[in-house]
């Protein structure tokens, strides 16, 4: 890891990257389900599978029926299919540990609804970033 001027980035083995998103998950038919205890394990289990992913979770938190995450992850991880384990996992487990307080609100094995949102975020917004690439230096013609 490295930093410059407030911003840190990691070292690849070809690249050097800050990659982040912002996760939303949202219960299946938007029931209230998570409760203090559920979400702590959601936390856990979302960390150990972005370990296995290379990536990492930097703030989590969550309401009765969604969560929010913020992940860091490589350049060489697809969003799409990291979002996919992370919900078939931590579904699978949570129905698995909550058995009974999951079965009140579902009769089919589902937790998360099928959509979710997902948005890039970083240490600046679009407009610093459009500011710095118009003002680079042309080369000499």
């Amino acid at each position: 890891m490295i930093t410059f001027s407030a911003m840190t980035y990691n070292i690849g083995y070809r690249s050097v990257y800050s990659l982040n998103i912002h996760l939303v998950l949202v219960t299946k038919y938007r029931r209230k389900v998570i409760d203090q205890v559920m979400l702590k394990r959601l936390q856990e289990i979302f960390e150990t599978t972005c370990q296995k992913w290379k990536s990492k979770v930097t703030e989590f938190n969550g309401e009765p029926d969604h969560v929010h995450l913020v992940i860091s992850y490589p350049p060489d991880v697809e969003i799409s299919k990291l979002v996919n384990n992370l919900k078939t996992v931590s579904s699978r487990l949570i129905r698995k540990e909550f058995y009974e307080q999951v079965n009140r609100f579902y009769s089919k094995p589902a937790f998360w609804t099928g959509a979710y949102f997902v948005a890039s975020c970083g240490g600046v917004t679009l407009e610093q970033l459009k500011s710095y690439v118009e003002n680079q230096s042309n080369p000499d013609s």
